[in-house]
């Protein structure tokens, strides 16, 4: 990447800048490759936060269908974690569970499928295999098929990852977690430069479990030098950007989140290491903006929350729109439910310093309620980004991605206008 112009002194979020169109000899945003380079087996840069109210076994799945990786949360109980994992290896690579009973077909390939639908004149079918319906098809999900490349492990099971806190017990954890088939390890805590962290992290390199170790947050070359030589293979950069966090409000801790990513990704990526982008985006520009800085992956939390697939249950407002709950993971709920079996003066201790939002109303969309529908905006916005940049594939968009710096006016130019004059 590279500016348009001189490299500000100042920090930069994603309003702030902007990408600039190259020319470019890719003529279809089909023939661009999303595939992280990180090591992970995804093949779209998308990663699901680590949050309760975000990531459950029935994200995770759907997510790595299409070639994501859902990352389960620390707070459950550890047999919990695994059965989660367990629940994801089991299911379908390729269609959804059958949720009623229409016409069968027999649908061997995604293309297959829609060319059959169509020439039924249906929308929607069960799918057959051995005489027994196994699943059911859309004509939107066979055409999906075609366009996304499952997660799969090398058994062709789904990916998953799963996060692990740094207290007492980790190495435990983490070689139960890895017996248990998970893909990534994602060690977490909401100040990863830290000596606690370096600890843990070093107590789970030297398990030699085989498996890409995620690490973080940090936002600062220096935190990724530390964790990156205390065994970390990926770095999760991003304080204070989450929709749910009020760390910057209350502790003026943090750093906008397009300097955060380009600083420690130039230093990851000397160490032989890769970042995820963590928190921040609220449009599909941001995740092209993350990846443009260096970003191997972006990690995103609350916008997956308002899906039908997220963990919540779906409540109505008063005016009858849908939504999910959604909180923070260092919010007084949070650390209630972390903490829950601490006698009341402990709990009380460790709520009165509790940071983030308890509960947040995210509505549905009812344009776009599930997590496919969002990832089919997200990647069709990035593989545009892809295009005006002239590249094929993510390293490619590393190096071509030229990013100019705007005002708050330029921005708001760049939104559609919602009504007329």
């Amino acid at each position: 990447m590279r500016f348009l112009a001189e490299r500000p002194a100042h920090d930069l979020t994603y309003s702030d800048v902007f990408l600039v169109p190259s020319r470019s000899g890719v003529t279809s945003r089909l023939d661009v490759d999303l595939a992280p380079d990180d090591g992970t087996g995804a093949s779209i840069p998308i990663v699901s936060a680590n949050m309760n109210s975000v990531t459950g076994p029935r994200l995770a799945a759907t997510l790595a269908r299409r070639g994501g990786l859902g990352v389960l949360p620390q707070d459950p109980p550890l047999d919990e974690v695994v059965a989660a994992v367990a629940e994801v290896k089991a299911q379908s690579t390729t269609w959804a569970p059958a949720d009623g009973t229409l016409r069968t077909i027999d649908a061997a390939d995604p293309r297959a499928a829609f060319d059959a639908l169509v020439a039924a004149g249906l929308d929607r079918a069960d799918v057959v295999s051995g005489g027994e319906v196994v699943g059911s098809v859309t004509r939107t999900q066979a055409l999906r098929g075609t366009i996304y490349r499952p997660a799969l492990d090398a058994s062709g099971r789904l990916r998953v990852a799963a996060a692990l806190g740094i207290s007492r017990g980790i190495v435990d954890k983490a070689r139960a977690l890895a017996d248990a088939g998970v893909d990534v390890l994602v060690i977490d805590t909401a100040h990863g430069h830290q000596e606690g962290m370096l600890a843990a992290l070093q107590s789970v390199r030297e398990l030699d479990l085989g498996l890409p170790i995620v690490a973080g947050n940090i936002v600062t070359p220096e935190g990724a030098r530390d964790l990156v030589s205390a065994g970390a293979d990926i770095l999760k950069v991003g304080v204070g950007p989450g929709a749910m966090c009020t760390t910057r409000m209350m502790t003026a801790v943090g750093r906008p989140q397009f300097s955060a990513v380009l600083e420690t990704t130039e230093t990851a990526r000397e160490l032989g290491a890769r970042v995820w982008a963590d928190g921040g985006v609220r449009y599909p520009r941001d995740v092209a903006l993350a990846l443009a800085a260096g970003a191997s992956s972006v990690m995103i939390g609350s916008w997956f929350a308002g899906t039908l697939e997220s963990p919540g249950e779906i409540e109505t407002d008063a005016d009858g729109r849908a939504y999910k709950q959604s909180w923070g993971m260092a919010s007084t709920k949070a650390v209630h439910g972390r903490f829950g079996t601490l006698d009341p003066y402990e709990l009380a201790r460790k709520e009165l310093f509790a940071e983030g939002i308890s509960s947040s109303k995210i509505y549905l969309d009812p344009l776009r309620p599930s997590l496919e529908d969002l990832l089919d905006m997200i990647t069709a916005g990035v593989r545009s980004s892809f295009t005006y940049a002239g590249a094929a594939d993510l390293p490619a968009f590393h190096e071509r991605a030229v990013v100019g710096i705007q005002s708050a006016a330029g921005y708001e130019e760049g939104k559609a206008l919602p009504v007329s004059w």
